[in-house]
């Protein structure tokens, strides 16, 4: 029995020369398939130039992921310049399990949008104040931050690279997320010894299920977004988890969102889950100071300066409840919801209708910042930017 094994043993080992032969050829099998996926990643989505679109009902655009072809990347050390960041296909990215922004949070995000023009160009709309408030964010979160020309360089990169994402004029917008986090591993309290940049689009078209109809609020009592001192005032992205469950308990009772109150007295309005807040009464349009725990909007303060230029009186300042529940508008703003009319907001079981449709104010407004960023309406303000 012994012989009969070793002889099958034997005769199973093949010469060594075959196995050099055989080895080559699955090296050379190898490096035939490992280059022709690399040729397949090189080959352009599109060709500069060419109107294609990407294969999408664009009619029925929503607010969910749809990951267009690249994404952006760009690294930096903690004490370190930001290196010359690259274009590659959107993918999953590595982390280490004790990386700071998994740990402790240390992230923070923009969000803006690519429009198409009738005539198919592309336009951003300020993005450089996105910029300038990613590093406002960082500074505060404790993190260097790209400088405004490498941020809009790389969202100018991540449209253009993306374009047949980009629906066509007037049927949504390509949402483009800037994303800034502390990816080196850290075990004690502190801050990441290296920082990505990311960069990636997906098409979009409204984001509340409602679409353009009126929303429905409800005011919460029992939780608060965000306290003095705290981080509210930028986009950490520690500030958005902690409202998922009021948000959540609000939509199973039929709102659209939530309408928080300040940490303190619980008597004045700050804003709802991701948007700033707008109260009309007469001519006079309030809105909630940016005191620290309120996100400085930048389609706040784009609509800010359109009301004004209409002859509207806009006072930032603490709204108290009673006043919203007194209004004749309410509406809210925001990169993702636009500028989206309040149909009822709830308070302590008092449901209060507000004015909206085709003859409100925030119609109008909306209107205006709409044919400005879809270039619709000249900008003389200098808050388009062109991709060429």
């Amino acid at each position: 029995m012994i012989k009969a094994i070793s002889s099958l043993r034997k005769s199973l080992i093949l010469p060594l020369h075959l196995h050099i032969r055989t080895v080559q050829t699955f090296s050379k099998y190898n490096a035939q398939a490992a280059s022709a996926l690399r040729e397949e990643r090189k080959k352009p989505v599109y060709q500069n130039g060419d109107d294609e679109y990407a294969d999408l009902d664009w009619d029925n655009l929503g607010f969910a992921l749809t990951p267009a072809d690249y994404m952006y990347v760009m690294k930096c050390s903690k004490d370190g310049e930001f290196t010359k960041g690259e274009l590659s296909r959107f993918g999953n990215i590595q982390l280490s399990p004790s990386a700071g922004v998994l740990n402790y949070g240390q992230a923070i995000y923009e969000g803006t949008k690519a429009y198409r023009k009738e005539n198919g160009k592309l336009l951003l709309f300020r993005p450089d104040h996105n910029a300038m408030r990613m590093k406002i964010g960082a500074e505060r979160m404790l993190m260097p931050s790209p400088s405004v020309d490498q941020f809009v360089d790389a969202v100018k990169q991540i449209a253009f690279a993306n374009k047949r994402w980009v629906p066509p004029s007037g049927k949504g917008s390509l949402y483009i997320r800037p994303l800034l986090m502390g990816s080196g591993p850290v075990l004690g309290l502190g801050p990441a010894p290296e920082y990505t940049f990311i960069v990636y689009a997906s098409p979009v078209g409204n984001y509340f299920k409602e679409g353009i109809a009126a929303l429905n609020l409800y005011v919460e009592e029992e939780y608060v977004r965000a306290a003095p001192g705290g981080a509210g005032g930028v986009k950490s992205i520690t500030n958005y988890a902690p409202v998922l469950k009021a948000l959540s308990r609000a939509k199973s009772r039929g709102f659209s969102d939530v309408l928080y109150l300040d940490s303190v007295k619980k008597k004045y309005l700050e804003e709802a889950s991701s948007c700033n807040v707008f109260v009309l009464k007469g001519r006079t349009i309030s809105t909630p100071a940016t005191n620290g725990t309120i996100l400085e909007g930048i389609t706040r303060k784009s609509v800010m300066e359109i009301a004004n230029d209409q002859g509207y009186q806009v006072v930032e300042k603490t709204v108290h409840v009673d006043e919203v529940m007194d209004a004749d508008e309410v509406f809210c703003t925001g990169t993702a919801v636009g500028v989206a009319p309040v149909g009822t907001i709830t308070y302590q079981d008092k449901r209060v209708e507000y004015k909206t449709g085709d003859e409100s104010v925030c119609e109008k407004l909306r209107s205006v910042l709409v044919g400005i960023q879809t270039g619709l309406i000249e900008d003389k303000k200098g808050w388009v930017t062109d991709i060429n």
